[in-house]
């Protein structure tokens, strides 16, 4: 009894030794940084300094309120934020923008050190001046201070392109799987989470890594998740994380309006069973390309007349528009009047008789001045738009009554048209933005918005909705646009390429690669 009694003792001492340890263990150091916008070459605008959000520090680590300090991931890692800069979709970054954030970030990055892991939060469809692939060039200089024994995560769009650059600097890689991306936070979450498992589990990162490209190239608009095919694709991907053997996998459907060879569909499947991690790549890839021909727009498109035409005959109310060419959430200028003056032009809306609509919106500083100085209720005109983007129609004159003013936005209304002006480009996406000045989208007969498929806000609003095919930096005309660098063939640019390998290639770690 004595000797089992001695026994039980030293096994006490024993766990309660290597408790001590184990608690004395460090904290993984896991840092985050990121860059995010998307970009489309074929507009005119360019994106400045001015036009990103640069959260940094502690007030970039709020915005993961998973992370806060006494959550489990909180308590269990010593999370260290750099910066991750934003901004609204637009057109190509400058040299000396991207040049200027990343360097201010690389610093953060420096001061940090060391790092265990890292969370590399971006977009995915940047485009810089005179630079290919800006992610995969942020994420290998990053890698050049925090060495290929971190191991990295990266966050993404769906819309964005992943090269083998960015493939081979990341461990884990993820992105959405909701068009629109009403997933976002959910997707962000999963690539943290994934992180810290494999850290705090001592597993470590992934063994293989599989990248399929397939050369499909088609915009949001044509591939959103709340109709086929593109929802029962996209709801093959958790069944795939699902099994054993994988961490994650993810599928791209890439930018369609950045002109690089980069730009293109990919999977990607993750994990520590080769044959499952590789399988699973090969199969989704497949039903990708099998699929191309059957994604379509969600809602009827039309020209512009003709979705006028039938909103105006429409009983229901409201009944949506997507000015689809110019919108700025898709990379658009946002400032294009070839829809306003076309709309302007209309004998239906000419007279407070006819139906109303409500357009968003359209940039115009010197309308907000005129009204500003004219005053609610009174009569204000100048030029509006085309300040960017003129390619396709110029400045328009707006002349109307004021229903509501500020230095932030003017309500001007002529014949049945309100009309929102702002100084610069800007999406609404929420009712409230509308009430707050003045406007209920809900009474109204028509609002037409500067969108594709429509946010949640509206889709849930809409009686009846309609696309329009307009013009600006987002046409959806893709087979005409001006494509030089893109991989070819590539589909619907080429719709009657040959089926393709779809080749699946395990991609090594950088700590492979250059075995340190």
């Amino acid at each position: 009894m004595k000797k089992l009694f001695l026994f039980l003792t030293c096994c006490l001492l024993g766990l309660s030794g290597y408790e001590i340890i184990a608690q004395q263990q460090p904290l993984p150091r896991i840092g985050i940084a990121g860059i995010s916008i998307e970009c489309s070459t074929f507009s005119p605008a360019i994106s400045p300094l001015e036009a990103f959000r640069q959260r940094e520090g502690e007030a970039l680590l709020k915005s993961y309120p998973y992370l806060s300090a006494d959550s489990t991931m909180g308590k269990g890692a010593i999370w260290l934020p750099a910066m991750v800069s934003s901004a609204t979709p637009g057109g190509i970054v400058t040299r000396e923008t991207y040049e200027t954030i990343v360097s201010k970030t690389l610093e953060m990055i420096k001061a940090n050190m060391p790092y265990d892991a890292f969370f590399y939060h971006i977009h995915g469809a940047m485009s810089v001046q005179g630079l290919d692939d800006p992610e995969g060039d942020f994420l290998e200089r990053i890698r050049g201070i925090i060495g290929n024994d971190a191991i990295v995560s990266t966050s993404m769009d769906l819309h964005g392109n992943v090269s083998l650059r960015l493939a081979e600097y990341s461990d884990l890689i993820t992105c959405f799987r909701m068009a629109p991306h009403e997933d976002n936070p959910i997707s962000v979450r999963r690539a943290v989470t994934n992180l810290y498992d494999r850290v705090t589990s001592g597993k470590g990162r992934p063994a293989y890594k599989a990248w399929v490209t397939v050369p499909v190239l088609l915009p949001g608009e044509r591939t959103s998740t709340r109709v086929e095919p593109g929802k029962s694709l996209y709801a093959m991907v958790p069944t795939v994380e699902a099994l054993p053997g994988v961490v994650d996998a993810a599928i791209w459907i890439s930018y369609a309006w950045a002109d690089e060879p980069r730009n293109q569909g990919v999977v990607m499947v993750v994990g520590d069973d080769k044959e499952q991690v590789g399988n699973s790549a090969k199969m989704l890839a497949e039903k990708f390309w099998s699929v191309r021909r059957q994604f379509d727009f969600e809602a009827p498109t039309r020209s512009l007349d003709e979705c006028l035409d039938a909103a105006i005959a429409s009983k229901k109310k409201p009944f949506f528009i997507s000015d689809m060419g110019d919108n700025p959430t898709g990379g658009g200028a946002g400032d294009v009047t070839w829809t306003l003056a076309r709309l302007l032009q209309r004998p239906e809306f000419k007279t407070g008789k006819g139906k109303t609509l409500i357009y968003a919106s359209i940039p115009g500083p010197d309308m907000i001045a005129a009204a500003q100085k004219a005053g609610v209720g009174k009569t204000a005109e100048a030029m509006v738009g085309a300040i960017v983007d003129h390619r396709f129609e110029g400045p328009v004159k707006l002349s109307g009554t004021v229903t509501y003013t500020s230095d932030k936005v003017a309500v001007i209304k002529t014949g049945s048209i309100y009309v929102i002006v702002t100084p610069q480009r800007a999406a609404y996406h929420f009712e409230q933005q509308m009430t707050d000045i003045g406007l209920n989208p809900r009474t109204a007969d028509i609002v037409m918005v500067k969108q594709g498929y429509l946010v949640p806000d509206w889709y849930n609003m809409q009686a009846g909705w309609m696309m329009a095919h307009t013009r600006g930096g987002v046409d959806q005309d893709l087979v005409n646009l001006p494509y030089k660098r893109v991989v070819r063939p590539m589909y619907p640019l080429d719709p009657d390429m040959p089926d393709p390998a779809l080749n699946v290639l395990f991609i090594p770690s950088a700590k492979e690669v250059y075995g340190r």
